[in-house]
């Protein structure tokens, strides 16, 4: 009795993790999202270009983070819960 709530709980660990890893599949998919739009404004305006990259930058790091938090969580419910 005692064994399966243990094994439920494992269970119920490594489902949230899972759940919580997928934000790093959304971030890498908003890492994309800024780039390409980047990429298509600059086609557009190429003098505007160089006066838009620190945005970008700023664009992806934020993304990026996002990405790591969620890794971060995912880890954290797999070995400190």
């Amino acid at each position: 009795m005692e064994g399966d709530l243990i094994v439920l709980a494992d269970t119920g660990k490594f489902i949230g993790a899972g759940l919580a890893a997928i934000g790093s599949g959304a971030a890498a998919i908003g890492v994309g999202n800024v780039a390409g739009n980047f990429l298509a404004g600059a086609l557009r305006n190429p003098s505007a270009a160089n006066a838009q990259t620190a945005t970008l930058f700023i664009g992806i790091a934020f993304a990026e983070a996002l990405g790591i938090f969620a890794f971060l969580v995912s880890l954290l419910l797999m070995f400190a819960v």
